[in-house]
């Protein structure tokens, strides 16, 4: 590999990066017009755990503003594994913690998970840049949320 294929190799494993970053951030502050600029325009999204899934990014958009509605989210991704594939293609796996608290049940009761797990991923550029154009979300613990907010 040459220090120009290097450069480029480096600055789409970055990019990649960014675009994650903007889509928690999106995802936490309900932005769902960022959210949904982090989908290519024919993705797919897929979170078993949560009976979640949909194609295309204004469904993927529908499907996790219903999911989330009126919840207060902390999700963080970690330790990125992320292989370029080809000039436009590339596929990661992220483990990620996230922290979902829905707005209180009967009683005033907490309602909501913390979950442990990974995001695989696979990217395309479109429009001159990197997006999701499949995520699987897979939980391997769920703590769920018990007892009055604090």
């Amino acid at each position: 590999m040459d220090d120009g294929e290097l450069l480029q190799l480096l600055s789409d494993i970055e990019e990649i990066k960014q675009l994650k970053a903007r889509f928690f951030w999106a995802l936490d502050h309900q932005d769902w017009d960022a959210y949904g600029q982090a989908f290519a325009s024919d993705a797919h999204l897929e979170v078993p755990e949560g009976n979640v899934s949909a194609d295309g990014r204004a469904a993927i958009v529908a499907s996790v503003s219903g999911a989330l509605a009126g919840a207060r989210t902390v999700h963080h991704g970690h330790m990125p594994e992320i292989e370029v594939t080809g000039p436009g293609s590339a596929r990661g796996t992220w483990a990620m913690f996230d922290y979902v608290e829905f707005p209180p049940g009967e009683g005033g009761r907490r309602r909501g998970l913390q979950g442990y797990g990974h995001y695989t991923e696979e990217y395309v550029r479109e429009g001159g840049q990197w997006r999701i154009m499949h995520l699987h979300l897979s939980r391997l613990r769920i703590d769920r949320l018990e007892g009055t907010p604090s």
